[in-house]
């Protein structure tokens, strides 16, 4: 593969070179943000297609979405080598490349590398003294331009590459078009450049199935499942949600370009205005916070529910109501869902036939396209406004596939809308788990109205939202045989934020292959509640770390023990546990591993929290405000009291069972020659010793770093120990000081690092 637009951004003449370009192309007029995103795709578009660099890569990741970048960055940082495989000439999926890019996100914590991502873009608008809360009628929104988005998407790829051992790799406009396997057991690909038609064979330890549609779960012979329908049987007629065209549009206040004027309809105009005039008219209501919302609305509250922030404005608004008016870009993406309201031969949603079926899906696509172009044309000619698609976004070098044939007139439209749609709704793998909506409810519950813990123990990620489905929402289109039905969409709505168990990651069926997307192992209403792009982040760092460890140990996915994924990614930044504590705040030490320890059951807090329950969906619900203001959403773990030798016993029996550890010892009913009020440093770390059975692992060639006498009763221990880093929490301190008491904080420290040092 010739060199990605990742690679033209390294040092040297050439970087210079294309710098002193950029200069002069600014003295034009440019706009330096747009320049360097529009660089960066020209950069990679341009790339020699005849031969790629590398035949072999640790991880490849079909898709460069929200899930799909995600797992890239993740994985390289592990250092694990990297091919992303993207269909479009952009990457960022749901949030950049389909103009999604109003964040969907109720679970009210951010980590990772979501966080990572929102946060540089809130220092690239605050920079600009911009505000990100311009959508949802509501200044506590996440909101930013796409081009910002994939921007900064690509920053971090291009860090991850410099941190990395020759990773990640982009190909644009490619696609995966066959999977390689040797038995179960998947071996590489086949990658088809799009625009060239050149294939090429590249071996990989792990791939991971990212894309919009989950593509490759059928050509890996995946088990999985389609609507309501499981392979290999799929009911071509099954239904499924609607996808949506998106657009980003702007207002022009000097008058719309000429060639961005829609100046005639197009064919199918008529039906989409009686459609489009049941959302927005000119004389349309405002929006006065009121659930659900009252139609038709007016288009400045149409604008207001996906307001976007503006980049080529000096002048700043937020979501706030007096705002809204001032609001000067927006998305379309509210009443121009595909079929909507019309639905496909009078049902609701689309046939499943979209996902399985390459020319009807070009031809649903198609209709998508045109019915956002209706829209267009309406705001212009009906509601009279002076707003256009934005020119300063996408701007393709050619429109979009599912533009078709259309006028002339059109084409410099067209150029400027999302290269592709945004699908709520894929295929969906078969684990040996899958996650249901009851499933949801119950985990959401986990430290609610005095219930206990319900975690999932291999957690990571932690998301938050209603069973949102657009269309498909009847009894027919549910699966009975999960115990969902259409009253299931409010019966199991989450009361809180909820977890990602790991396992619904990993097919049942196929070794070497990972889910990252929308295509987990769940039901159609759990899709529903983690299809968004938060989320989707999230359980693609998860899948990356996974795929990651993977390709470094040699084992297939499955084999990698869940807390060694989970050490990574809470070394990454990542929250896991629902249990929140007022003792171990996100920047204490041991905050990992009291996660950790939440997720296991290690060690039963003093106090767990008594957070009541409540309507995800109302960020302003006044009891969870007012148990916010008593802190009762917070436990206290009791991290600096000393350990007891009950606990001790408890904790490593169930820490051993949870690692499924070989060749240690069951520790109950044995004699310690310690009084029970408390537990030594040296006494603990016999009794570690002894239960993961460090006594039977070769040591690795690590330098010890604490000397204790060999005659000591507890040398062994704390010698092997410390070779193995178990010991880490000490190594601020001169002396191990065996004797000392240990406390509760760096006994679920050392126990974590002890889970996680197994070969």
């Amino acid at each position: 593969m010739g060199k990605t637009g990742l690679e033209t951004r390294g040092i040297g003449p050439r970087q210079a070179r294309r710098e002193r370009n950029r200069c002069r192309m600014s003295a034009f007029g440019c706009i330096g943000v747009l320049f360097f995103v529009f660089f960066c795709l020209a950069s990679a578009e341009a790339a020699p297609a005849k031969k790629m660099n590398k035949a072999e890569y640790d991880v490849v990741v079909a898709g460069g979405g929200m899930g799909g970048t995600a797992a890239a960055i993740q994985a390289a940082r592990l250092g694990a080598s990297v091919l992303v495989v993207e269909p479009s000439g952009w990457i960022g999926g749901q949030a950049a490349a389909a103009g999604v890019s109003t964040m969907d996100d109720l679970s009210r914590q951010s980590s990772g590398l979501y966080l990572e991502f929102i946060s540089r873009l809130r220092r690239y608008y605050d920079s600009r003294h911009k505000s990100m809360g311009t959508c949802y009628w509501d200044p506590r929104s996440v909101a930013f331009e796409p081009s910002v988005g994939q921007r900064v998407l690509y920053d971090m790829l291009s860090e991850a590459r410099r941190s990395g051992k020759n990773a990640p790799d982009i190909r644009l406009r490619s696609s995966v078009a066959q999977v390689t396997r040797e038995g179960a057991f998947v071996t590489g690909v086949t990658v088809l450049d799009k625009t060239s038609g050149i294939k090429n064979k590249i071996r990989c330890r792990v791939l991971i199935d990212a894309t919009e549609y989950g593509d490759i779960l059928p050509l890996a012979k995946a088990e999985y499942r389609a609507g309501n329908s499981v392979s290999p049987f799929i009911n071509q007629d099954a239904m499924i949600q609607d996808i949506t065209w998106a657009a980003v549009i702007r207002h022009y206040p000097g008058g719309i370009p000429p060639h961005l004027r829609a100046r005639r309809p197009l064919p199918g105009y008529s039906e989409a205005r009686r459609n489009y005039e049941s959302y927005v008219t000119a004389g349309g209501l405002n929006f006065k916070g009121v659930y659900p919302v009252r139609l038709p609305v007016n288009f400045v509250t149409h604008n207001a529910y996906r307001g976007l922030p503006d980049s080529s404005t000096p002048w700043s608004y937020d979501g706030q109501p007096q705002n809204w008016k001032f609001i000067a870009k927006s998305a379309v993406n509210w009443g121009n869902d595909y079929p909507g309201k019309s639905a496909w031969n009078g049902r609701s949603g689309l046939p499943v036939r979209y996902l399985e079926d390459p020319a009807l899906r070009a031809q649903a696509e198609k209709d998508a396209f045109i019915k956002t172009l209706h829209f267009i044309y309406y705001i212009q000619n009906e509601l009279g406004e002076n707003w256009s698609v934005a020119d300063d976004e996408y701007e393709l070098p050619e429109p979009p596939a599912a533009a078709g044939e259309l006028p002339m007139d059109w084409l410099e439209i067209a150029r400027r809308m999302p290269p592709i749609p945004y699908v709520r709704e894929s295929r969906r793998v078969i684990g040996n788990y899958t996650l249901t909506s009851s499933e949801l409810l119950r985990n959401s519950l986990s430290y609610r109205d005095g219930q206990t813990s319900h975690e999932f123990a291999d957690a990571v990620a932690i998301g938050g939202y209603i069973l949102d489905l657009h269309g498909a929402n009847t009894d027919s289109d549910m699966e009975w045989e999960m115990g969902e039905k259409a009253a299931s969409v409010v019966l199991n709505r989450p009361r809180g934020p909820f977890q990602v168990p790991l396992r619904v990651l990993i097919p049942r069926d196929v070794e070497g292959l990972l889910a990252a997307e929308k295509n987990l192992s769940m039901s159609r209403l759990a899709a529903g509640a983690l299809r968004l792009q938060p989320i989707c982040m999230m359980v693609g760092q998860a899948a990356g770390a996974l795929a990651a460890l993977s390709a470094e140990s040699g084992v297939p996915p499955r084999e990698v023990p869940p807390a060694k994924v989970q050490r990574a990614l809470l070394e990454a930044g990542v929250a896991l546990s629902l249990c929140k504590y007022s003792d171990v705040p996100p920047e204490h030490p041991f905050y990992g591993a009291v996660q950790l320890s939440n997720l296991y059951g290690l060690l039963n807090p003093i106090e767990p929290p008594h957070a009541p329950s409540y309507n995800i969906s109302d960020l302003d619900d006044p009891v969870l405000a007012m148990a916010i203001i008593k802190g009762a959403d917070k436990g206290i773990f009791g991290v600096g009291e000393l350990l007891s030798r009950e606990e001790m016993v408890s904790m490593l029996n169930r820490a051993r069972a949870a690692s499924k550890t070989a060749g240690g010892r069951d520790l109950s009913g044995g004699e310690w020659p310690e009084p029970s009020y408390f537990v030594s440093r040296g006494l603990f770390s016999d009794a570690v010793f002894q239960a993961f059975g460090f006594g039977n692992r070769p040591l690795p060639k690590n330098r010890r770093r604490f000397e204790i006498p060999s005659t000591h009763r507890f040398a062994e221990a704390v010698q092997t120990l410390d070779v193995f880093g178990i010991l880490d929490v000490f190594h601020a301190e001169r002396d191990f000081r065996p004797a000392r008491p240990l406390t509760r904080g760096e006994a679920v420290d050392i126990v974590m690092r002890a889970m996680t040092a197994a070969p």
